[in-house]
Order: C-alpha cells, then sequence, then structure tokens
C-alpha cells in the first residue's frame, strides 16, 4: 500500500526549496504525492506560482487562502492562526500519512502545529540550522513539532539531536535547493530580462548587474523603512544597471515595498528594473550570471556557496547561519554596503563551497519518506551528562 505524502508550499522560496522532492515523491512508487498551495503562493503581489507549478506538470491537490493583509505583527499572527485552521480541514480530508513541511516560516509553523495535533506524522526540512529574527525559534519549534528530520548538513544534524530529538529519526540528506542548482546550472541560458517582464528600465543581460532581494525582519518590525534606505543609497551610489525583486510577504513588507515604488519613481542615471518572482531554475541562472547579491536572502548564503556568487547580507536576518567564503556580512548602513558591493565587484566570482548539499537529496528523502517508522510518540533524549545544581 503507497503511502500518501502531503506536502505544503506556501510561498515561492518554498517550492524553490521542495521542487525536486515533489518530483521524486511522485515518481517513487511506493508514495502518493498530494501538493497543498496556500498562503502567499496564492497571492499574485508575491509570486503566484500556482501557473509556474501546472506548467511544470504538478497537480495542486488543495489551496488554502490564509494570509490576512496587512503585513504587520498582528496580522502576521492572525494568519498563521487561520492557517491552522484552514489546514486542519484539509488534512482531515485527505488523510495524508505523512506531512512534509519547508524551512522556518510562519506558515510552517502552523503546518507543524495542524498535522502534530492530528496525529500525522511531521517530516521537517532544513531543521538545525542557526539564524536570527523570529526565524529561528520558528524553526526549532517546528523541529519539536517533528518527527522525522532532513537537515542539510551534519552541523545542522547535530543541533537537532542537541534539541532531544531521536538520532535515528535525523537523516542529513543536503537541501533540495540544492538539487535545483545542479539541474539548472547545465541548462540552457536565456536573456531573463526578455522573458520576465516587471517594470522599470530595459536592463542587458550581456552587461553587468547586480540583484537586490532584502526582506523584512520581523523582530526588527517598524524600522525597515529606515534599514532598505541604506541599501537603496549604496546602491544607486554603486551605480551599476540592478535587478531589484519584491520582498517577502513578513511584517513589514510593507515598509520595503513603499521604498521601493518610491526608488522606481525617482529619476536615476542608471538602469534599474523591478521584478515579482522567477521560476527556481531562473533564479539559478540569475544567481549565477550576477555579479553580486546584496540584501539578506537565505539563497545568497545557500544557494550562492555552490554557484560561488557574491553576496552582501545586509543586518541581522541569517546572523550564525553556516556560510561560505563568498558572503561579506554588512550592518544596516550605507557606506558598509557600497565597500561590499565594491569589495565583491572587484573580486569577481568565488570557488563552488557545498556546505548545503550534493544536489541528490530529492532521492534520499523520498527513498526514507517510503520506508522510515512513522511513530509519532516521542520523547526527550538527553545529550551529554546531566549538569549538578550549583555545578
Amino acid at each position: 500500500m503507497r503511502r500518501t505524502i502531503c506536502v505544503i508550499v506556501a510561498s515561492r522560496a518554498n517550492y524553490g526549496r521542495i521542487k525536486t522532492v515533489l518530483s521524486a515523491i511522485d515518481e517513487h512508487p511506493s508514495l502518493e504525492l498530494k501538493i497543498i498551495l496556500e498562503a502567499s503562493a496564492l497571492l499574485y503581489s508575491y509570486g503566484d506560482i500556482e501557473k509556474i507549478m501546472e506548467a511544470e506538470g504538478f497537480e495542486i491537490s488543495a489551496k488554502s487562502y490564509n494570509i490576512i493583509a496587512g503585513e504587520n505583527l498582528v496580522t502576521m499572527a492572525k494568519s498563521t492562526g487561520l492557517a491552522v485552521m484552514e489546514l486542519s480541514n484539509i488534512f482531515d480530508t485527505i488523510k495524508p500519512d505523512v506531512v512534509l513541511t519547508v524551512a522556518d516560516r510562519f506558515e510552517t509553523l502552523a503546518t507543524a502545529v495542524a498535522a502534530s495535533y492530528m496525529n500525522i506524522p511531521v517530516a521537517h526540512t532544513q531543521g538545525g540550522e542557526l539564524t536570527g529574527s523570529i526565524d529561528e525559534s520558528v524553526r526549532h519549534a517546528i523541529t519539536k513539532l517533528s518527527h522525522i528530520h532532513f537537515p542539510a548538513n551534519q552541523d545542522a544534524a547535530d543541533i537537532v539531536v542537541q534539541m532531544g530529538e531521536d538520532p535515528s529519526k535525523v537523516f542529513v540528506t543536503g537541501c533540495p535547493a540544492i538539487d535545483v542548482v545542479r539541474q539548472a546550472i547545465d541548462g540552457p541560458e536565456v536573456d531573463l530580462f526578455q522573458k520576465y517582464g516587471g517594470t522599470g528600465d530595459k536592463l542587458n543581460w550581456c552587461e553587468p548587474f547586480i540583484v537586490v532581494l532584502q526582506h523584512p525582519v520581523t523582530t526588527e518590525y517598524g524600522s525597515g523603512m529606515s534599514f532598505i534606505s541604506s541599501t537603496i543609497n549604496a546602491v544607486t551610489k554603486v551605480g551599476i544597471q540592478t535587478v531589484w525583486l519584491w520582498p517577502n510577504i513578513d511584517a513589514g513588507s510593507a515598509d520595503i515595498a513603499k521604498a521601493m515604488r518610491s526608488l522606481q519613481a525617482r529619476k536615476r542615471d542608471f538602469p534599474m528594473h523591478f521584478y515579482r518572482n522567477f521560476s527556481p531554475e531562473d533564479y539559478v541562472h540569475l544567481l549565477n550570471k550576477t555579479s553580486c547579491l546584496v540584501g539578506n536572502s537565505s539563497s545568497g548564503i545557500r544557494e550562492g556557496a555552490i554557484l560561488g556568487t557574491p553576496v552582501v547580507n545586509i543586518g541581522t536576518r541569517q546572523s550564525n547561519r553556516s556560510r561560505g567564503i563568498n558572503v561579506i556580512d554588512a550592518d544596516y548602513d550605507e557606506d558598509a554596503i557600497y565597500k561590499a558591493i565594491k569589495t565583491h565587484l572587484k573580486h569577481g566570482r568565488y570557488t563552488s563551497d557545498p556546505i548545503y548539499g550534493d544536489g541528490r537529496s530529492a532521492q534520499r528523502i523520498a527513498a526514507i519518506l517510503a520506508t522510515c517508522d512513522l511513530k509519532i510518540e516521542k520523547e526527550f533524549r538527553r545529550v551529554g551528562k546531566k549538569s549538578t545544581i550549583g555545578e
């Protein structure tokens, strides 16, 4: 009898980080794939990836519109609660054997809460990683609600075990995002500036360009306008053609979007273009082509490491995440960001570093989901010696 694996895709980033696993599950003879599309993945302003997924042959089993507009702390918390309610109904209808969820977002937390309370085993990718913001707290909470763990590397696996999880349920598989990189990089390169619409000036694919992708930081809500202004000032000072990508839907997104619209309206002496979304493969080509990625996206640290993409990582959103030599960290400071960009432009690309996987994680994950024990009872596993009060 085949196991039904329900995979939640909640955002454009989710899709890129689980796409190869969707294919591997769908092709596995002992597994049946069910895809739930929800949250910002269904919203036009944040990518609306339903058409992309369907064009690539994936069948959507259910959809959940569970985002409350506002992009602030209250709506973010309410959207999490609404997602728990909506997903509970869907899980009750599909009755999956396993729910697979991705990384560290509020939608991911809702998935883990709903499934675990319904006695459905939860499988989790990218657990055990250290970062800044609320993301780290959410990621660790999901780890404690999950039953099967697919960390990207041994360091992350060690942290999952240190959190008391059963080592026999922790499988170092690599990150599926690296699978996409490995597959895409050998494919044909096209002029993405012609392929995608967007708004703004015409860009030349054959000339150097930088990419800016900066998301709001929930724990620094209210400072987004100031922080993004530092990035804008540094980028405009560099003055080469620039691709701006829309931020995610986290609290504070509206401030960044407002600043981007203002930038778009201002007169500049260099070309700049704004895009909502790229397919996972095309985003890989964008990272592989750009002279520098600027912002705070984990893709610069994760996919950027294997590609050798120069990255300026701004602020606290990726604090403590394992990174390669391709990353220069900068505070929310115009001069620091500018100097880091100029350093990368002078240096060029870096040596590839496979710290997040070898590009073959999807088949490992599918094979484990088909055969692993689905016991839902958990107990805390102690690591190391017991401490003594006053010691």
